[in-house]
């Protein structure tokens, strides 16, 4: 069974009505979000599913209800956006490309943090071959992009920090405009390096406005609680030898694991 088929099957996402792509993306327009994050285990994640069929659609895509992930995150040499999550910097940023597998689509993202904590997200789209890479053109936007949130431009300071790849499928509650997104088979890759989330856990994620959506009170009442967490910093923390310590190991000691990598990352190139 692939890593697609077994998170389709654990979620249980045969029995949600389907979404198209347009209808997703439209209960996705609020980029000026709120998200919040949870860890359930995957029994729970299916419970949690079934409570929102009255509701919330799947992204269906042909008849495959998931999506496969691999983000190449981009970072200085000194890790500058890293530091900046850790330390929760009003204003911090992340710069990655993300590749949707299946359907060979690839974006260039900029996502940063306005003064009141929402999410800020922007995005290019560039060919498939571009995956891992920072061109002239794509450098310019980031530059442009993280200026207009008030961070210097650094695109040519930018090289490939760290490559994150997970299967995900997408909820939508296509009348309240909000979404729900739940990621299996989740793992961090640095160099020769690999950590992985524990294969019975899924990192569930709500997206909405700055109050908390009937998805999340249904993860409260299920015991789910929001953790901080972030893909690229908790990757950076176990891979990377010499980070200072920080709130985020005790969460990676119990959830996550670390080992030599049998998928080492591709060598990218940095901006141009």
């Amino acid at each position: 069974m692939t890593a697609a088929s077994s998170l389709t099957a654990g979620l249980g996402l045969s029995a949600l009505c389907g979404a198209t792509l347009a209808e997703v993306d439209a209960a996705a327009a609020l980029q000026h979000r709120t998200d919040r994050k949870y860890l359930l285990p995957l029994d729970r994640a299916r419970t949690f599913v079934a409570r929102l069929a009255d509701t919330h659609h799947v992204l269906d895509l042909a008849g495959r209800r998931t999506t496969s992930y691999l983000s190449t995150y981009f970072d200085t040499e000194q890790l500058a956006a890293w530091h900046a999550h850790v330390q929760q910097r009003r204003r911090r940023w992340k710069v990655r490309t993300r590749l949707y597998a299946e359907d060979e689509l690839c974006r260039v993202e900029v996502k940063t943090k306005d003064g009141r904590g929402a999410t800020l997200k922007h995005a290019l789209k560039v060919p498939a071959t571009a995956y891992g890479e920072l061109d002239t053109q794509t450098a310019e936007f980031v530059d442009k992009t993280l200026a207009g949130s008030g961070i210097p431009a650094m695109a040519r300071k930018l090289v490939p920090s760290a490559e994150v790849r997970y299967v995900r499928a997408a909820l939508a509650d296509l009348e309240n405009g909000t979404r729900v997104t739940l990621d299996g088979h989740l793992t961090c890759h640095r160099s020769d390096r690999t950590a992985a989330l524990d294969s019975g856990r899924v990192l569930v994620e709500t997206k909405g406005g700055a109050r908390p959506a009937p998805a999340d009170r249904l993860l409260l009442s299920l015991g789910a609680r929001p953790v901080s967490l972030s893909k690229y910093v908790i990757g950076q923390a176990l891979l990377t030898p010499g980070l200072p310590d920080n709130d985020l190991r005790r969460l990676t000691r119990a959830h996550f694991t670390a080992q030599a990598s049998t998928q080492p990352v591709l060598e990218r190139n940095s901006a141009a």
